[in-house]
């Protein structure tokens, strides 16, 4: 999704080292302060070792690692700089750990200038010395020990022998090589040359002892001079051979190539690739190739690559370097390429190992870095894929490289254009360059650089135009913008806080104008128009001129102007005018609002307007980061840590604008923040920390789960890489991502696709859109909704559709999907549709329709079964595990509800719907052992206690609780319900019928004392008792003779507990079980004393289960207007909804109270300005909780349904409900179910109930006591009266005092204050109270009226 595709480290400028591993072969070169180490097969980059690690000091020093060697034996890296050294080991038991093994230091004036490190020894060449170190161990520490040391000038380079005998040195000074001892520093020889030696290289004789050592060294005229040991002296070396141009090629060809080089290939690297190239079996005996190669190996011939300056190359033998006498020696070319074989002349070249087939060669030339795949049978059979370039650097050595130095090369920040498409980077001391990015984002190229001027002005802001091309630098110690062309354009400016371009305009692509916004120190904001150089016309000059120089609007200075940044821009910046959709300036008041504004031409000066505000509440920002898709992220400093919230500009009363929130901890902080957008608009952020960055999406809301809004998609940590802090990360074109660390640039995107496989990774944003963007129709989100929204039709085809998809085997990219029209439509058009028979066009010649094409686009049983035993056998991958847990499960529930759904009405199917979801889903979860889950729970996935209390509404709301009550207990264990079945479903919470309550809790009490073998009678009393059944439950205990509190129970419940003194016995005990924590059994026996006040608060306060509470109180008091009943809604039930911001709770509780009115408004309304209407005061509010619309589908259905509810309805304003479905229709595109959004806002009527003015004869019967609405909005054929008809309802003012009625505590009424549009709605609502008392007057029944 998010891959290292490439790491920018700087092109090597000197020679390359490398490590050969088991499983890889790494390379190794110095990079400023850092070693580089790649590999050698990819160039992939492994690890950067920071010389500051082993000398902290040397983090900010402007020194940079100047050389560097590798002991293979030991494999240690040493690295020096200035006149320090630094040892790193590889360590780990997978060879992938790096650790700082020891260090060194030397005087200050001892500047390191050539090291060398083989098996413990270490030998350091200075400017003014030689010496040589052994490795010890000092107190368990490894030291470096000094052995001796020699003045000797300006070392170049040392190389110890295979033997570890000699040292071989080369100076500056001459062009002279001389050969030391290694044991006391003794000098042996001193081998006089022509010309300046580049290169020294030891090899270890075959023939000879141990001592004697071969050397190739080589001049600065690709001259290779043969060394060998004397006969008779073998610490002398004596020149046997040369190898230069005129002795591989003819002298008229040679003569033209004056430039070349020449390498010797490691000949121990050489033989192990050719033996495995003869092992391989079954290559042909007789090839040319093959021959060649055996006769190479067996021969023993040493191998040398002349590379000439057309890319040619030269491969030349000599013979018999092992065989004495050395007369016998002789050299002879063997093969030659054709031109462009190599695209460059490299200064180095090197011959490794394969890391993984041992019959394959690594060549590895620099610079640019670049790896080839050298096929020896090929390559010495002279043919062109001998050798094939698998691997390159882009990077090229600047010729300023050495003079910039590391400290400006370490990067502060980046810049980029508005479409990405160009990206640069400021270094320390104002150096810097930009680069144009690739088309896909997998590449960056370098396109121009700058470091200090002569006078030492830092370059303080960057504006990178044109992809890279053009940049504009502005410096505030000349307080100069300038436009780096030919020739420059340059305007002085104040003091500069930022300044960033603006998009082209696109109806203008190959315009040259460009506009510049720049935020000066004192908060004003001046526009610069920029005219770039045009390629097609010459003669066209640059310029850059100031065309606004304003303020913003602001009664008071914010604390902060920033730029939007301009990443999610879609729509076109239209020529001439200002694109008003997108904003440009992002300000921050000290109090934390937000305001978004964009610039209108007035004249001649642009005048700035404000498109939006968003009051956060937030102070003393540290990070603040804008989007043009107005989304907002903020870091703030607290006590606790960091917090980084992340805001939406569509701020009303149903949505303060938070999206998100979460707190880091401070020891880590963050850097950076920076924002992207996918092709749909949908945002993407990311936050810098020190050694990380994290990747926010916006995720997806669930129906039943608690998503946060945004989730980490990706995390890169690169301190395993590179150990340099992150300074910036950037977001580039097509998703990609720049991230530097000190001067180290990684590119991060979605890699190039290999063509043989058959399904590419996921990208970035398609994973963002895979979860956040539309659904498609067969996801289960998308399914439930319609469930609930009454679109069963609907699903019942996407079901249908979804099951031919897969019978069908198509690729997921080819499937058929239902049209959105349909979803659209009403429940009574689809289905009405899906009756319709086909038509017989000719009465006799007609074709007849085929029975069985008809039978299988019906949704059916057999249907269904095939689809859920393709989907357990093969999920599908555009579903996660608990995504297709929940598909499976809602296809059965349409399956089971679609026959009970005839004798439901809608709400009752609703319940119906997410009480099968319940136990289906739970049952799956508590048996994992599907192929989709993999013998194991879906991740995130765990059994739910209890339906959701919105789920309870459905079924309270239902005029089928009848069916609904059969259909509960059926779905229970074994058809039995118990207690916590009850509770789970929430019975005696949406049960409305009295004698109902009563009958379902005595089934409640049989089943829980015939649960278990025991029959315990403690286990049902409190049931028995709330039913007033004492007797029955003293006939229980007879039957429990095992139990040891039978004598006593059967002794104290024969006594007649209508009289005061059992009653109070019964209380007595009630306590004494209390203090035993026996706390149902003590509720159970005040009951029996007669205080159902004190058996509720311990069901509250003790068993922390209200519903118990509720269910004894509503049966006991036999109705819902009790007083102990009102209490347990006024003082636990109303503040836990507003504590947990659970709307759907609230309202249930003000319907029981006979407050529909509040039912109603707190479907809306802000809790805050619901308080003023509570008995109880309220201390604690939760979240708002607007993200849910069924809250939508409730109002709907409540807004009209009473004279309560309607009176309700009209005190709410049309402006509020208007944004109350905007705020739903949001939530459902945060949901995905983007169709359901439009069919909200299509279908949604504002109207409100009012009474059709008609004369009426006869006279409606007396039982009748509804009221006819206007047939426009007829939701239902009538009004319940639930409340006093008064001769005028009041329309401004309720009295604040609420008088107790029969005891119970009234909620007082609003105190309402007047808008226009409420005036209007309580003028209808006292018209239709009016003529709902004129409606009730009605006469006595009267027989004569039908005659």
């Amino acid at each position: 999704m998010l891959d290292l595709l490439h790491a920018y480290t700087g092109c090597p400028t000197a020679g390359l080292q490398h490590l050969v591993l088991p499983k890889e072969t790494l390379l190794l070169y110095p990079s400023s302060d850092s070693i580089i180490i790649r590999n050698a097969l990819n160039l992939n980059l492994v690890r950067a070792l920071g010389f500051w690690e082993a000398f902290p000091g040397a983090l900010h020093s402007k020194d940079a690692v100047n050389r560097l060697s590798v002991d293979p034996r030991m494999k240690l890296v040493v690295g020096s700089m200035g006149s320090r050294l630094a040892t790193w080991a590889l360590s780990g038991v997978q060879h992938d750990t790096w650790r700082v093994h020891s260090s060194l230091a030397l005087p200050d004036d001892q500047k390191i200038s050539a090291i060398d490190c083989k098996s413990g020894l270490l030998a350091v060449g200075t400017l003014r010395s030689l010496s040589v170190y052994t490795l010890i161990l000092e107190n368990d520490l490894p030291t470096w020990s000094l052995k001796w040391m020699l003045p000797i000038a300006k070392l170049t380079r040392v190389r110890f022998a295979p033997s570890l005998m000699y040292i071989a040195s080369t100076s500056s000074d001459d062009n002279n090589v001389r050969i030391y001892l290694t044991t006391s520093g003794k000098q042996l020889q001193s081998i006089p040359h022509p010309r300046l030696v580049t290169d020294v290289n030891w090899r270890m004789s075959q023939a000879s002892s141990r001592e004697a050592s071969i050397l190739y060294t080589v001049t600065a005229d690709a001259t290779l001079r043969v060394f060998l040991p004397v006969l008779d002296a073998p610490q002398q070396l004596q020149l046997h051979a040369s190898l230069d141009i005129f002795s591989a090629l003819p002298f008229s060809i040679a003569a033209k190539s004056p430039n070349s080089s020449i390498y010797w290939l490691d000949r121990a690297v050489m033989s192990n690739a050719l033996t495995a190239v003869l092992d391989q079996p079954g290559a042909d005996k007789e090839e040319a190739g093959r021959r060649r190669i055996q006769e190479v190996r067996d021969e023993g011939w040493d191998l040398f690559l002349r590379v000439l300056s057309d890319g040619s190359l030269v491969l030349q033998a000599v013979a018999n370097i092992d065989r004495r006498p050395p007369t016998l020696l002789k050299h002879f070319t063997l093969l030659q390429s054709p031109p462009g074989t190599l695209k460059s002349t490299p200064l180095h070249l090197y011959v490794l190992p394969h890391a993984t087939v041992p019959s394959l060669l690594t060549l590895i030339t620099s610079p640019p870095i670049t790896t080839s795949l050298l096929r020896p049978l090929l390559f010495f059979d002279a043919r062109a894929d001998g050798l094939e370039q698998i691997a390159s650097g882009e990077e090229l050595p600047h010729a300023d490289e050495l003079k910039i130095g590391v400290e400006q090369r370490k990067i502060i920040r980046f810049e980029r254009t508005p479409d990405g498409e160009g990206v640069g980077a400021i270094r320390m001391e104002g150096a810097g360059e930009t680069w144009t990015v690739s088309r896909m984002g997998r590449h960056l190229t370098s396109r121009g650089r700058w470091k200090l001027d002569e006078a030492g002005n830092n370059i303080d802001h960057l504006v990178v135009l044109d992809r890279g091309k053009q940049f504009v630098t502005y410096s505030s110690a000349t307080q100069k913008l300038v436009l780096h062309t030919h020739p420059p354009a340059e305007v002085e400016l104040p003091n500069l806080a930022a300044i960033f371009s603006l998009p082209r305009q696109s109806s203008m692509p190959s315009s040259r104008s460009i506009t510049l916004v720049a935020l000066t120190t004192e908060q004003k904001v001046i526009l610069v128009d920029a005219i770039l150089p045009s390629q097609t016309n010459p003669t066209s000059s640059p310029s850059l001129r100031i065309s606004s120089y304003t303020s913003l609007p602001l009664d008071t200075p914010p604390a902060l102007i920033m730029p939007v940044d301009p990443m999610a821009w879609s729509g076109p910046y239209l020529a001439g005018t200002w694109a008003m959709e997108h904003d440009v300036l992002l300000s921050v008041t000290s109090d934390g609002e937000l305001a978004f504004w964009i610039p209108t031409e007035a004249s001649e000066e642009a005048r700035w307007k404000c498109t939006g505000t968003v009051r956060t509440g937030r102070r003393g920002l540290s990070i603040a980061r804008c989007s043009s898709a107005k989304k907002s992220a903020l870091v703030v400093l607290s006590p606790e840590g960091q917090e980084l919230t992340i805001w939406d500009s569509k701020e009303s009363e149903f949505a303060s604008g938070l999206e998100y929130r979460q707190l880091f901890s401070s020891s880590d902080p963050i850097s950076d923040l920076d924002w992207t957008a996918t092709p749909d608009n949908q945002s993407i952020l990311t936050i810098g920390f020190t050694h990380r960055v994290e990747v926010l999406s916006q995720q997806r809301l669930s129906y039943f789960d608690d998503i946060p809004a945004w989730g980490l998609c990706r995390k890169i940590d690169i301190e395993n890489i590179i150990p340099h802090p992150i300074s910036d990360s950037i977001w580039l074109n097509r998703g990609s991502l720049l991230i530097g660390a000190g001067h180290l640039l990684c590119l991060y995107g979605q890699p190039k696709p290999a063509p043989e496989d058959p399904e590419p990774p996921e990208s970035l944003f398609e994973y963002v859109a895979l979860h956040n963007g539309p659904l498609s129709d067969y996801h289960p989100q998308l399914i439930l909704q319609c469930l609930l929204w009454d679109k069963v039709e609907v699903v019942k085809s996407v079901i249908v559709n979804l099951a031919h998809n897969i019978a069908r085997r198509r690729n997921i990219h080819e499937w058929h999907f239902v049209p959105f029209e349909e979803f659209l439509k009403k429940e009574e058009v689809v289905k009405a549709s899906h009756l319709q028979r086909p038509a017989y066009p000719l009465l006799f010649s007609g074709p007849e329709p085929e029975p069985e094409k008809c039978e299988e686009e019906e949704f059916s049983t057999t249907l269904v079964q095939q689809l859920l035993e393709r989907l357990e056998e093969k999920p599908s991958s555009r579903l996660t595990p608990n995504e297709h847990e929940s598909l499976v499960v809602l296809i059965q529930t349409v399956l089971e509800i679609d026959e009970q759904r005839r004798a439901l009405d809608a709400n009752g199917v609703r319940y119906l719907i997410t009480m099968r979801v319940f136990y289906i889903l739970n049952r799956r979860l508590s048996a994992p052992s599907t192929p989709a889950s993999n013998n194991s729970v879906p991740i995130g996935s765990r059994k739910r206690e209890r339906l959701r209390y919105r789920d309870m509404m459905w079924a309270f709301h239902s005029e089928s609780q009848d069916l609904l009550l059969s259909a509960s207990i059926a779905a229970c264990d074994g058809g039995k319900m118990y207690w916590s079945d009850a509770k789970a479903l929430g019975i005696f919470i949406w049960l409305q019928s009295a004698e109902t309550m009563k009958a379902h809790m005595e089934v409640i009490a049989r089943n829980e004392f015939l649960a278990g073998d025991n029959r315990d009678p403690t286990k049902c009393s409190l049931f028995y008792f709330a039913l007033g059944k004492v007797k029955l439950v003293h006939g229980l205990w007879r039957q429990a003779s095992w139990h040891k509190e039978q004598g006593v129970m059967l002794k104290f419940l024969h006594n007649d507990f209508s009289q005061p003194r059992w009653r109070t016995a019964a209380l007595k005990n009630a306590y004494a079980l209390l203090s035993k924590r026996r706390f149902e059994y003590s509720a159970a026996f005040f009951l029996l004393g007669g205080s159902l006040k004190d058996a509720v608060n311990v069901c509250i306060k003790n068993l922390q289960d209200f519903q118990l509470a509720v269910a004894i109180a509503r049966v006991v008091e036999q109705d819902d207007n009790g007083p102990v009943l009102a209490g347990i809604l006024n003082n636990t039930v109303i503040p836990t909804a507003f504590r947990e911001g659970n709307r759907w709770l609230a309202s249930w509780a003000f319907w029981l109270l006979r407050r529909r009115d509040l039912a109603v408004r707190i479907l809306i309304t802000p809790l805050q300005a619901m308080t003023k209407f509570l008995v109880q005061p309220i201390t604690e509010i939760g979240e708002p909780h607007f993200d849910d619309p069924s809250l939508a589908l409730l109002f709907s259905q409540l807004k009209s349904k009473t004279l309560q509810t309607a009176k309700g309805t009209s005190e709410i304003s049309g402006r509020t409900e208007f944004n109350f479905v905007l705020q739903m229709a949001r939530v459902f595109c945060r949901m995905g179910c983007h169709v359901l959004a439009l069919d909200l806002v299509r279908s949604w009527s504002f109207h409100r109930p009012s009474v059709v003015t008609r004369d009426v004869w006869p006279p409606p019967s007396p039982v009748n006591t509804r009221l006819a609405l206007e047939p426009a909005l007829r939701r239902r054929a009538s009004i319940v009266i639930d409340m006093d008809i008064e001769s005028e309802p009041p329309t401004r003012r309720a009295s604040p005092v609420g008088r107790p009625v029969n005891g119970i505590p009234v909620i007082p009424e609003e105190v309402v204050t007047d808008e226009g549009d409420l005036i209007a709605r309580k003028a209808g609502i006292g018209s239709l109270m009016k003529s709902a008392k004129e409606n009730s007057n009605v006469p006595d029944f009267d027989m004569s009226a039908f005659f």
